[in-house]
């Protein structure tokens, strides 16, 4: 068997048909004017762009802010470049999807504005629409992660980071994940009892939906070992035709940091970021390997044919897996 490179730790065997015969961890971009690749991570085949949002930062005028770029991905002969994106009309992007012909973000919203989701155009110059900002007239908190049903329903976490962070007025609603049909107008909440949910992916079935709980550290900085920093599997189990989330269990733990984004590849394995990188477990709950990127990564997105781009705060990277490696949104 071909040497790994560190880069890549193997805890079970199976870590090696995703890597390949010569798996490679290159940097992409980097930038340390601000923390520029934090979160969503959205990747459109049709124009090989990525779009991102940043980490909170203070901008020239000292406000509050996250940045939207745009990123071409580039080849061999071309190298990655970025865009920034106006973004005033998505307040404090976070998590994001692709949705019709553009970008679907979770917006955490701010004092004055509604934590909602929003979806952008891909497009210059990039207009955006709120589609949904309230559990029927209760506003959300700040609304983190999000996923698209086979159903064109969507469903998405709440935590209430924004009010810790204090930038988001006092909480009306708990921490958890809803159902929002577009087609309807309908809400549903359809799990509780998180302490901090964030990240929501569905397997490639969609018979099990799984949300991480980032309740190790609080919006205020604070960190304790005895909380949750666990993704937790639901069943997807119909009653009267209508989908509900069953049969909660402790699906794995991070042993470094908190598990972030998080997302599946076709075979139904669960890809997450966490303290020490990209953690990666088989359907039944056990880490077959991690990539390891110093520093950590919030969130990451399949490209085409088994690369993964992978955001590192202020420097976003490539890993090149096994090119049979499919990331289950997209299946390229």
């Amino acid at each position: 068997m071909a040497d790994i490179p560190s880069a890549f730790a193997v805890f079970d065997d199976r870590f090696h048909r995703l890597l390949g015969p010569s798996p490679s961890l290159e940097l992409l971009l980097a930038h340390h004017d601000y923390p520029f690749a934090h979160e969503a991570g959205v990747y459109l085949p049709s124009t090989d762009e990525i779009f991102i949002t940043s980490n909170q930062f203070f901008n020239s005028s000292g406000q509050r802010c996250i940045q939207i770029s745009k990123i071409s991905v580039g080849d061999g002969s071309r190298k990655a470049t970025r865009e920034e994106i106006y973004s005033d009309g998505v307040p404090m992007a976070n998590g994001g999807i692709n949705y019709k012909d553009g970008i679907l973000f979770c917006a955490q919203g701010s004092k004055t504005q509604a934590s909602g989701l929003y979806y952008m155009s891909s497009s210059s110059p990039y207009p955006s629409s709120l589609l949904v900002s309230s559990f029927y007239g209760r506003p959300f908190n700040s609304l983190n992660d999000v996923v698209i049903h086979s159903d064109r329903s969507i469903w998405f976490t709440d935590p209430i980071y924004g009010y810790e962070q204090g930038y988001r007025p006092k909480p009306e609603l708990p921490n958890q994940v809803y159902r929002y049909d577009p087609v309807t107008k309908g809400i549903r909440a359809m799990a509780d009892g998180f302490g901090r949910p964030n990240g929501i992916a569905f397997s490639p079935d969609e018979k099990t939906v799984y949300v991480t709980d980032t309740d190790w550290i609080h919006g205020d900085g604070s960190m304790d070992g005895m909380r949750p920093s666990t993704i937790y599997a639901f069943d997807i189990t119909y009653y009267s035709g209508q989908p509900f989330m069953t049969n909660r269990r402790l699906f794995a733990m991070a042993a470094n940091g908190i598990p972030d984004g998080i997302k599946c590849d076709v075979e139904g394995n669960v890809y997450s970021g966490c303290g020490d990188g990209i953690n990666v477990w088989c359907p039944g709950g056990v880490l077959l390997g991690v990539i390891k990127v110093e520093g950590g990564a919030a969130n990451f997105c399949f490209g085409r044919e088994g690369s993964l781009y992978i955001l590192n705060e202020d420097r976003m990277w490539k890993a090149q897996l096994a090119k049979s490696v499919r990331g289950a949104l997209l299946k390229i």
